[in-house]
């Protein structure tokens, strides 16, 4: 045991690395429950399907939606997580060495901080662009106060005028929004937009030594109980299978449309999952057609837009190519592309 504390209460650095190497253990196992969870939650718990499913189902598809789950949820971490550990530093720099969270944001190379600045831009929500400008602000002021000792003007106007100045742009960006927001009764997305830009002068300096742990490591867990969680929802509803509809019947015969999930497509059958977790294999001799159904446009849950650019649209969304919707297939509603 006395190897393990050093003097002062500090954990000792054999102790620390044997902490980090089970954290590095742990996280890979988190992206392979997330596959596993997903192919379990998709066969409606039945093991049967769920082993077919992995035996057709392409790792390489299930990671990629994987990723492109994780694709906004990653700078967030970073960020938050750089911002937490800088307070902490500033505020109680002889706790830093007993604190994972400091040392981490200690550790943090910049340009890991500016890669997720960037991808933030691109894939966040415009309405979460404030926190974004709120959350780089306070870095930039307090890795300014870590690093840099200089003249007290100079200091002034990292932690305090560029942030304030930064605030009062944006909010002269996102102004119309937030008369629109408040106009149609929307409150979370009028304080999404105008408080972030007043927080940003508070998070660059620190705060009482004796708060600074509160203030930082119960924010974190907070955010490390919830991350697995708002991750694992959002992952078990995304697609792993392309939604189809499939019209079989006999040459002679009537025709049924089959709405499904395609699983394969081998030298007799054709394998579909249907909506209640079923499995059911068509003969290719009954198969007349396929198509492919698009994916249902979620509802929107604002009607707010800022200067033309609605609040729940990415920059990554308004420069990339989309699909145009066109006329809805029939067959995508159970109907045969041509009724007898």
């Amino acid at each position: 045991m006395t190897e393990l504390i050093i003097k002062g209460g500090g954990i000792a650095p054999r102790r620390r690395r044997a902490q980090l190497n089970w954290l590095l253990t742990v996280l890979p196992a988190f992206p392979l429950a997330l596959l596993v969870l997903r192919l379990w939650y998709l066969s409606r718990q039945d093991l049967p399907t769920m082993l077919l499913l992995v035996r057709y189902i392409s790792p390489l598809g299930m990671i990629s939606a994987l990723f492109i789950t994780l694709l906004s949820a990653a700078p967030a971490f970073i960020l938050v997580l750089r911002v937490l550990g800088g307070i902490l530093l500033v505020s109680a720099p002889e706790q830093a060495g007993r604190s994972m969270l400091a040392v981490t944001a200690l550790r943090m190379p910049d340009w890991v901080v500016l890669l997720a600045v960037m991808l933030a831009g691109f894939t966040w929500q415009l309405r979460l662009l404030p926190t974004l400008m709120m959350l780089l602000v306070s870095i930039m002021g307090l890795t300014a106060v870590q690093r840099f000792h200089t003249a007290r003007w100079l200091m002034l106007w990292i932690t305090v005028v560029v942030p304030v100045l930064v605030g009062l742009l944006v909010l002269i960006f996102v102004g119309p929004g937030i008369v629109a927001a408040v106009s149609a009764g929307e409150t979370s997305t009028a304080l999404l937009l105008g408080v972030p830009p007043l927080l940003g002068p508070l998070l660059t300096g620190p705060v009482p030594a004796w708060a600074a742990r509160f203030a930082t490591h119960w924010p974190a867990v907070g955010a490390a109980f919830i991350a697995p969680f708002a991750i694992g929802v959002v992952f078990l509803r995304a697609p792993v299978l392309p939604d189809s509809a499939i019209e079989t019947g006999p040459p002679d015969g009537p025709v049924e449309v089959v709405r499904g999930q395609l699983i394969a497509v081998d030298d007799t059958a054709t394998t579909v999952l249907l909506a209640g977790g079923e499995v059911t294999f068509l003969d290719n001799d009954d198969v007349r057609s396929k198509t492919l159904c698009p994916e249902p446009e979620p509802p929107l849950e604002s009607m707010v837009s800022v200067r033309g650019w609605h609040v729940e649209e990415s920059a990554l969304g308004w420069v990339a190519p989309t699909r145009h919707a066109g006329p809805v297939d029939p067959r995508c509603l159970g109907r045969p592309l041509r009724p007898e």
